[in-house]
């Protein structure tokens, strides 16, 4: 006669008898259970990726590649060892001291300071110290040491502004620039107008001299794009530095900075003023190499003209209708046609027809040997407010 089936569970019985028995009750938990728990994962991924996506679109983050070191910059990462490593040998050494700083102009972080750097030995240069306004935990912080770290990897060319120095961990943070003298291209330029008055009557400047600063010009910016892929965006004689024996360097590049981050400045883009933009630039908000190519161009009218402004005739919101209309400015006095031929090239409508830099360096080059040598002479005092005015600096 068969045994009775058992009541429950005894010692000697099988775990998989027991959990057969007891399969019934355990599923009634366990699997809602588990079904709240997978809800529950399901909608923590969901917001956390929505977070990480608001985080990313509010936050700045800049990429920069420098030989063999690569180094991604956020607001978060501002303070690590490898960030910290990349400015480190850039600090202001002990031996140096910033001596008879000057209030020069306004920039975008803070007072921007002429002055003297000292060393120990006597030595001294000049130069230009840009400073953060306030202390080194406010939020425009982070977006100053990715300015002072973007320096540390652009400018390593002898035809772009030179870094010297900066100082990030003691208050004020600044960034030390070299100050070529004399210093901005176009307010050098206006020095060189009516001679009879002017302290630079001994300098000789001349067609051959356009070509010269030109070519130097067109070779930092090249450089920038070739081995960056850096686009200037704000190609003018006023963002210019010459030095000794017209030697040239490109300067002002903040919206090429700004074009780098992520997501782009674009209110740096908007700053440039209409008579130097392209035509893509002001229609579409496009700005590539090319579009640098069109503002060389009012560049070469700026040096041949001794600072004159572009469209002087034209007010800034009426250049684009003209230009759509074929209108190009006129061969300027001074200028040969070969320096002409240069600049109608650098404003053909389509930036596909333009040179590139290379290119244009290659012509200059080769053209050089055309160009007067008779010093160029304007006799017009420039009045700044008037030139402000016609350039569009002031819209």
């Amino acid at each position: 006669m068969p045994a009775a089936a058992p009541h429950g569970c005894s010692n000697d019985t099988s775990l998989p008898m027991c959990y057969e028995e007891s399969a019934g009750p355990l599923a009634v938990i366990i699997i809602p259970c588990l079904l709240a728990l997978s809800t529950v994962l399901v909608v923590a991924v969901i917001f956390y990726k929505l977070h990480k996506k608001k985080q990313r679109g509010q936050s700045t983050a800049v990429h920069f590649t420098n030989g063999q070191q690569s180094v991604t910059l956020t607001a978060a990462s501002i303070s690590t060892p490898r960030v910290q490593a990349a400015l480190y040998s850039w600090e202001i050494p002990d031996e140096c001291v910033l001596e008879g700083l000057e209030f020069w102009q306004t920039g975008r972080y803070g007072p921007i300071c002429k002055g003297l750097l000292k060393k120990r030995d006597g030595a001294s240069s000049a130069v230009v110290v840009k400073t953060l306004k306030d202390g080194l935990n406010q939020p425009e912080a982070k977006e100053f040491l990715e300015w002072i770290l973007f320096h540390t990897t652009v400018c390593k060319h002898k035809n772009v502004v030179r870094m010297l120095y900066c100082q990030t961990k003691r208050p004020p943070m600044c960034l030390v620039l070299d100050a070529n003298s004399p210093g901005n291209l176009l307010h050098f330029l206006w020095t060189l107008r009516n001679k009879e008055t002017n302290a630079n009557a001994s300098l000789n400047f001349s067609e051959k001299s356009v070509f010269l600063v030109a070519k130097q010009v067109a070779a930092g910016l090249d450089y920038l794009m070739s081995e960056h892929r850096l686009v200037h965006g704000d190609v003018a004689a006023r963002n210019i530095l010459i030095g000794p024996g017209l030697s040239a360097r490109v300067s002002g590049l903040g919206v090429a900075f700004g074009g780098r981050m992520d997501p782009p400045i674009r209110q740096r883009a908007a700053e440039v003023p209409l008579k130097w933009q392209a035509p893509e630039r002001i229609m579409m908000q496009l700005s590539i190499d090319r579009s640098d190519v069109w503002s060389f161009g009012i560049f070469l009218y700026e040096l041949i003209t001794l600072g004159s402004p572009p469209y002087p005739e034209l007010e800034s919101l009426t250049v684009l209708p003209k230009l759509q209309g074929s209108y190009r400015m006129k061969r300027p006095e001074n200028c040969g046609g070969t320096l002409y031929d240069l600049m109608k090239y650098c404003w053909m409508w389509s930036f596909k027809d333009r040179p590139a830099f290379s290119a244009i360096i290659k012509l200059l080059e080769s053209s050089q040997h055309l160009a007067a040598t008779k010093d160029i002479c304007v006799p017009e005092v420039i009045d700044i407010s008037e030139y402000n005015k016609n350039a569009g600096l002031l819209s």
